[in-house]
């Protein structure tokens, strides 16, 4: 959105950081009324700069311990829509994208255990022409901003 300025900056950081927030609460901290925050939300929202709102679950209270960044490189040309097909129906990735590189694709896995995982390597790689994959286990995540 070209005309955002700094208080619709300051009212994306306060949903960001808490999208419960009511809009007064967010009023009181960036300086306006609840229904001028409410009408500048809405602005965001229909200019797509806000999406949508939802509840951020954290996988390891539901046991999901294990994540992992996993290398994809195919076999010949696969466009980017039959590898989202091809994964979209495997609920352990969690974020999948192409990247420019010796990779053709990445991707953000989630599972319970490390048989776990590589049941789900094996899901991965026969979903798609895949030639080989190259996994790299999380240890910590050290920033995740939203």
């Amino acid at each position: 959105m070209a005309g955002m300025d700094e208080i619709d900056h300051r009212i994306l950081a306060a949903l960001v950081a808490d999208a419960r927030a009511t809009y007064a609460e967010i009023g009181a901290d960036v300086g306006l009324s609840a229904p001028a925050v409410k009408r500048r939300v809405d602005k965001l929202q229909d200019s797509g700069v806000i999406r949508g709102f939802t509840a951020v679950v954290d996988p390891e209270v539901l046991g999901w311990n294990i994540e992992a960044m996993i290398d994809v490189y195919c076999q010949g040309r696969i466009s980017p829509a039959e590898l989202r097909a091809a994964w979209l129906p495997i609920p352990e990735v969690v974020q999948a994208s192409t990247v420019a590189g010796s990779a053709d694709a990445v991707l953000r896995v989630r599972a319970r255990s490390v048989p776990h995982l590589e049941e789900t390597l094996e899901r991965i790689r026969e979903a798609a022409a895949i030639e080989r994959t190259e996994s790299t286990v999380v240890l910590s995540r050290l920033i995740e901003r939203g």
